[in-house]
């Protein structure tokens, strides 16, 4: 076998895709999701090189003893994709104490963890490549999108510094960053904020229109967006963003143009906020 991949949220959308083309190319995968039956049908015809999980993964041991019995099962895991994930919708107020913490539980704190659990063996492998799916919304927030895009915009910033902790060691941290894509996220799974706020009625109601006309008609193809992970996993040098879709690109770009509006038009102040005779700070970007 190639590599070894383990990938949540296997049983549909981008995760069921990713497993697919793994599994085609002779490649050894490890399906993890809560339903199992999705799992069993992509992993009916290839025998000893698929292993089936079910895996709540926001269960701190449920993920452990995955990690376990897929070491066990295959020897090691090279490939790690953190794809499981929902999405979620309404006004930032409008969303009880429990939805906040579950969406960050979902889309970071089980992402994140996962990640930390897998490194001890991909440092001692001095190989590894860690995948963490985020979204255009975890670079660029947008109304009705508040709660959805913390969890994203989290995920970016864990990743990236973690791309810059582990390369010494071999292992490879990439952020993928899709547009609009045919999968499940605009259908039901996605979560409604439970409160209902007369003023936010408006922002709620393009919301629903939104989910509602967009389920199924998005521009992007999961299947196209999973070949290029592939080839990008497979290439030599593997980039710590892989932004997916003309949409997401031409977004980052408008929120890139209008955040440095934004800043230069401080900037001179902002920048005269330095105690007379201090040191400068020589640290740069990495």
């Amino acid at each position: 076998m190639n590599k070894v991949w383990f990938i949540t949220g296997a049983s549909s959308g981008f995760g069921k895709e990713l497993a697919t083309l793994a599994l085609a190319k002779g490649d050894g995968v490890v399906l993890a999701a809560r339903r199992l039956e999705p799992l069993q049908e992509i992993a009916m015809e290839y025998g000893e090189q698929a292993l089936v999980i079910k895996l709540d993964v926001t269960d701190a041991d449920a993920r452990r003893e995955a990690l376990k019995s897929a070491t066990a099962h295959f020897g090691r895991i090279d490939v790690l994709a953190n794809i499981a994930g929902a999405g979620s919708y309404g006004a930032l107020e409008a969303f009880t104490s429990e939805q906040i913490r579950s969406q960050m539980e979902l889309n970071f704190f089980a992402a994140a963890e996962l990640s930390r659990d897998v490194l001890p063996q991909m440092r001692r492998q001095k190989s590894g490549h860690i995948l963490n799916l985020t979204s255009i919304a975890g670079l660029v927030a947008f109304p009705g999108s508040g709660l959805y895009n913390a969890s994203k915009f989290a995920l970016e910033g864990f990743t990236e510094a973690l791309h810059h902790e582990v390369k010494p060691f071999g292992v490879r941290v990439t952020l993928i960053e899709p547009g609009a894509f045919r999968t499940e996220f605009a259908s039901s799974v996605a979560m409604k904020a439970a409160r209902s706020i007369e003023d936010y009625a408006p922002l709620h109601a393009g919301m629903e229109e939104y989910y509602r006309t967009q389920n199924g008609q998005q521009m992007g193809d999961p299947v196209k967006g999973m070949q290029l992970v592939v080839e990008m996993v497979e290439s030599d040098v593997a980039p710590v963003r892989l932004m997916l879709g003309e949409d997401a690109y031409n977004l980052w770009q408008g929120a890139v143009q209008s955040r440095n509006r934004d800043l230069d038009r401080w900037r001179r102040r902002g920048e005269n906020t330095a105690i007379p005779g201090a040191l400068k700070n020589t640290a740069e970007a990495l």
